[in-house]
């Protein structure tokens, strides 16, 4: 039976798919003849004429098919070379490989053929592979010849069937060949093998990136790539030395979130003698499976080195093991991460020296923040320096900030700078700390006249920290240091108080650390605590108040077991963040006796809150008292010289004294604070402080206070 008339037509393919490498285009022909050659084989053996029952031959039972391709093994041989068409393509599959005289372009098929040295069994299953993506149409006829219609990507078995020579696939088919190896094809369970068996039936295919790149070798990256400008090799640019083939290579490239990881790795890069190409895409796309070989494979195809920003590189090393492409491919995989231990899983045969992105010094910010303000900043002048020191931005968030700040060509106002400053980073300290409204003014915080100018001197030096550092020269002797401060003294006596004003009057924001979250009984979480504390405030201006501080910085011991060797170290770890921090770290105590010596010596200033003297305290009663409030029947000067409470008792009293005036008042509307109400307040408050008083200390009042307390019905 003859099928000539149904299938003996040439094979062309249309102007806008030819490849444009020659050996491409011979061996996809030899693929598209050998189906054709299998279609018609099938036809036959099925003994159906062509064309009677459709364009390709009907699916048949599946079990019986599988019979009789060993059954008929000869008789398929006989009939190539009896059957006109068979005959007819099998002779145009029997030409040889056009003659290439030109050096092929690097990344194409016949440059692959030649770099790897492909036998003619791999070059055809790499055309194999290539060929659905290539060509849509090929899917029903592969289909056809595997006789199940959801079957469109070739498989080894369909290689087997069509090869001339069955057993030469199985060099092809053997775990980690290059083919697989270099991800120049993918298979469903590369390298497709189950429990050392070779599965025949998985799908097989060549990724997207890698079809293009082969036959079209002159087409530039993938749409997921983009060009890493190229930068002169740096002073500190890494030797990573020249690439062998020994395989893939990753190289870490460590620095702060926003820092130019990128820039940094061009230079490595160029300083090997490699361009450096970046992932473009959304970093989601990198969990899908192949997406990632593909494009290291089509990186080793063009010659160039792959980097991957901190997004992209999370995707990747989520997962345990990290989802690393195949380690056969050669080249430099750039991972971008903000600590060296991202990458602690990675095979150190794989890694290659530590590409470290230093943080930008103050003057690179400023020179930074200059350069894109323009003339919208010129109207700063030294605000922008203390922005620069205040802000440890790196460039990525300071060309954010400048990109949004101000209104259109406007010049800037520093107030407006270091609002969008702060919209730009977030701090986010979870559970550990939380951040505090200033609620008070200086004229609400009394205190004796030395305390009053220790804080005008925190606030001076606070503001006078960037000319200082930057100006004076002093940055370098104390690495940029901010102002750590103690406050210190009995409860209530204003050190929280302190602080507010402060951060009111410094206009910055204020953070208090909860040490119930901070502090942990499993050794080594504590400091893992304080590093997110400080590491959150490092890129920012908060004020970072530590309430209760005795219970965290604690005097170190002499060492009799192991708590107290890893309580020292906890220690030990605090004064050291405590002398790099850059911000203000404000200490509040009530034992200051317990701290340990060091840390008073890495203090910048103590300020120590006695109890108020009858002095202070009749300005406390005075200004506690709320505006507004009749107060007329209160003498603040007998409460003052009377009760030595602290000014939180003091609030507290009176506090609880509206509450019962208010109520009694209600009817009336009149917002007045009763005396007798305030009395009992005071007695209240020295209840709860167990300080026994007597009546007498109540002088004039103390009949009414006798009354209230004993007369039946009174209240």
């Amino acid at each position: 039976m003859s099928t000539a008339t149904a299938n003996s037509r040439p094979v062309t393919f249309s102007p806008q798919l030819v490849p444009d490498d020659p050996l491409a285009l011979h061996w996809l022909r030899q693929v598209t003849l050998r189906l054709r050659r299998e279609v018609a084989w099938i036809w036959h053996e099925r003994g159906l004429t062509p064309g009677t029952a459709g364009t390709l031959p009907p699916a048949s039972d599946r079990a019986a098919e599988a019979l009789d391709l060993a059954r008929y093994s000869e008789d398929k041989r006989h009939f190539f070379a009896e059957d006109e068409t068979a005959h007819y393509l099998s002779a145009q599959i029997a030409a040889g490989e056009p003659e290439i005289r030109e050096p092929p372009l690097r990344g194409s098929f016949s440059w692959v053929a030649a770099e790897l040295a492909l036998a003619p069994t791999e070059r055809f299953l790499l055309a194999l592979s290539v060929l659905t993506a290539f060509d849509s149409a090929a899917g029903s006829v592969i289909a056809a010849c595997l006789n199940d219609g959801a079957a469109t990507r070739p498989t080894l078995a369909l290689a087997q069937r069509l090869w001339d020579e069955p057993v030469a696939l199985l060099t092809v088919a053997e775990p980690g060949h290059r083919l697989y190896g270099y991800g120049l094809v993918e298979s469903g369970e590369p390298p497709a093998v189950r429990d050392g068996s070779v599965s025949w039936r998985e799908p097989l295919a060549a990724p997207a990136a890698v079809v293009r790149q082969l036959l079209f070798p002159a087409s530039g990256p993938p749409a997921l790539l983009e060009p890493v400008r190229e930068d002169e090799p740096g002073a500190g640019a890494v030797a990573l030395g020249p690439l062998d083939a020994g395989g893939l290579r990753v190289v870490p490239v460590v620095g702060p979130r926003g820092a130019e990881h990128a820039v940094h790795a061009a230079r490595a890069a160029a300083a090997a003698g490699r361009r450096l190409e970046r992932f473009a895409g959304p970093p989601a796309a990198l969990a899908r499976a192949g997406v990632l070989d593909g494009l290291v494979c089509n990186c080793w195809l063009r010659g160039v080195d792959l980097f991957l920003d901190l997004e992209a590189s999370a995707v990747v090393l989520a997962s345990r093991p990290p989802q690393l492409p195949s380690g056969a491919i050669p080249i430099r995989l750039f991972v971008a991460v903000d600590a060296a231990g991202a990458l602690a899983e990675v095979p150190q045969s794989m890694r290659l020296p530590i590409v470290h992105v230093p943080r930008l010094s103050y003057a690179q910010r400023l020179a930074l923040w200059e350069c894109e303000l323009g003339d919208r900043g010129a109207e700063l002048g030294p605000a922008l320096g203390d922005v620069a020191r205040r802000f440890r931005f790196e460039a990525a968030a300071i060309r954010s900030v400048s990109s949004r700040a101000g209104d259109g060509g406007r010049a800037l106002t520093a107030q407006q700078l270091v609002a969008a400053c702060r919209a730009e980073f977030e701090l986010d300290l979870g559970e550990l700390a939380e951040q505090v409204r200033p609620r008070f003014r200086r004229e609400e915080l009394v205190l004796p006249h030395k305390q009053s100018l220790q804080l005008e001197e925190i606030a001076r030096a606070m503001r006078s920290l960037t000319a200082v550092h930057y100006e004076w020269g002093t940055a370098r002797a104390w690495d940029e240091a901010g102002l750590a401060v103690l406050f210190a003294g009995p409860p209530g006596t204003g050190k929280t108080m302190a602080a507010e004003v402060l951060a009111s009057e410094l206009d910055l924001p204020l953070y208090r650390v909860d040490l119930s979250q901070v502090v942990n009984k499993y050794i080594g979480e504590t400091e893992k605590n304080l590093r997110r504390v400080f590491d959150a405030c490092e890129a920012s201006d908060p004020i970072v108040l530590f309430d209760e501080a005795d219970a965290l910085f604690g005097r170190r011991t002499q060492v009799r077991d192991a708590h107290d060797r890893y309580a020292n170290l906890e220690v030990s770890y605090l004064l050291s963040r405590m002398e790099r921090a850059k911000g203000m770290t404000i200490l509040a105590t009530n034992r200051k006796e317990d701290l340990d010596g060091a840390f008073l010596r890495r203090l910048r200033y103590v300020v120590d809150f006695p109890l108020p003297g009858a002095r202070e305290r009749r300005r406390i009663w005075s200004v506690a008292i709320p505006e507004g409030v009749d107060a007329t029947d209160v003498d603040v000067a007998f409460l003052a010289a009377a009760f030595p409470l602290a000014g939180g008792h003091i609030r507290s009293a009176i506090f609880n004294a509206c509450l019962q005036s208010a109520g009694r008042a209600r009817a009336a509307g009149v917002p007045k604070l009763r005396m007798e109400d305030v009395l009992v307040a005071v007695r209240r408050e020295l209840d709860k402080a167990e300080r026994t008083v007597s009546l007498d200390r109540f002088g004039p009042y103390a009949e009414l206070v006798r009354g209230l307390e004993h007369a039946e019905g009174v209240r």
